[in-house]
């Protein structure tokens, strides 16, 4: 089986933000602190498009254990050249309380296009994600696979929202960044295809008639990389705790490696429509783990605590090849303790309970999330 079987390495790319240290509020990242990045890190880390964010991007990496090394070197390193500046990164996917209105975007080619090409939806882009790569070498391959893991990214995205803030208010959703992203053309669910020929016929087709550039315009929740012989998943808020970031990656690796052991057996799993699996991912985006997901095999709402069991079940061959088992274990660990979004909340609450009024509570929020950052480092 080894012998045939894709490379299934990962590639981990993160989004932060930059907060002001005194203020808590977000900050434009000064040319010396990006020129100080990159003189470390080279091509592993860039600007994003509003001035207040930074992208890092590990190496290609076999398993979660080589992956923590990179990733902690480059966090760390932007941390330190940040803390010079008296700033912090922190790895959240929407600042609880800065103002969208109030950024500015990178005064790059790429990114001056994107503002005229998507006026003001793309100036309310305040949001950071989390990607990982798998390697998948055979096209088509590729593509059988994406349709099947499609499935499980709700389950994905519910351990992953760190975004239940927006604006200084509360927005009663664990992941309020999808909210912001869906308005983006070319977004969502990826739509079930036959081949990577079709794919490519399709993009190829928009490219014709000028819409796009390319695929990297396609920023689906997965796609086929437009760079990379890589699947690559976007459905992630970004991970304050470098450990649970190991963790998505290693269920993402796991997941995408069970499906093709099903298929070197000639079975697959079941392909739902994608009707039925957006709404469990709006009950992820809405819940997080809180209020279960739809097992549409059992034909009820199912707690997510039995869902995750099943899941880690399934992938208890694949995780012991990747020698990720403990990384995916810790998926517990976030169930029983709270998603980001709840512990944001959870953190809001106390300062609030303490007399605190709903600004100095929603700094008190940033100030746990630059800690979460450095808890792994």
């Amino acid at each position: 089986m080894a012998d045939n079987s894709p490379p299934f390495t990962i590639g981990i790319e993160e989004e932060y933000l930059l907060v002001d240290r005194d203020s808590l509020a977000l900050a434009d990242a000064p040319e010396a602190l990006m020129q100080a990045c990159q003189n470390d890190l080279q091509d592993q880390v860039s600007p994003e498009f509003l001035t207040c964010q930074i992208e890092i991007g590990t190496r290609v990496c076999r398993n979660v254990a080589e992956a923590r090394d990179d990733l902690k070197r480059l966090r760390s390193t932007v941390a330190k050249h940040a803390a010079t500046h008296n700033l912090a990164p922190i790895a959240a996917s929407c600042h609880p309380f800065s103002d969208w209105r109030n950024q500015t975007h990178t005064d790059k080619k790429r990114y001056n296009h994107l503002q005229d090409d998507l006026a003001g939806v793309v100036r309310r882009m305040l949001i950071c994600g989390m990607h990982v790569h798998v390697g998948v070498d055979v096209p088509d391959r590729r593509i059988d696979l994406m349709n099947q893991l499609s499935y499980f990214l709700p389950h994905i995205l519910a351990l992953s929202c760190s975004s239940p803030f927006w604006q200084g208010q509360d927005t009663g959703l664990s992941c309020y960044r999808l909210t912001v992203f869906d308005n983006l053309p070319r977004t969502g669910l990826p739509p079930r295809m036959d081949s990577f020929g079709g794919f490519e016929r399709s993009v190829q087709a928009l490219v014709d008639l000028g819409v796009i550039e390319d695929a990297s315009k396609i920023w689906w929740d997965l796609r086929p990389s437009s760079r990379f012989p890589t699947i690559e998943s976007r459905i992630c808020d970004v991970q304050p705790r470098l450990e649970h970031t190991l963790t998505l990656a290693a269920l993402t690796q796991a997941l995408t490696r069970m499906l093709w052991r099903l298929s070197v057996k000639n079975q697959r799993w079941r392909i739902y429509d994608s009707f039925l699996v957006a709404e469990n991912r709006w009950r992820a985006q809405r819940y997080g783990t809180r209020e279960g997901l739809i097992d549409f095999g059992l034909g009820q709402i199912t707690p997510f605590g039995d869902l995750l069991e099943e899941v880690i079940e399934l992938i208890q061959e694949d995780a012991a090849f990747f020698e990720s088992t403990a990384e995916i274990e810790t998926a517990r660990d976030i169930l029983r303790h709270g998603t980001s979004a709840e512990r944001q909340r959870q953190t809001y609450a106390k300062a609030r309970d303490a007399g605190h009024d709903n600004d100095a509570a929603l700094q008190s929020v940033v100030r746990h999330l630059i800690e979460e950052y450095h808890a792994d480092l």
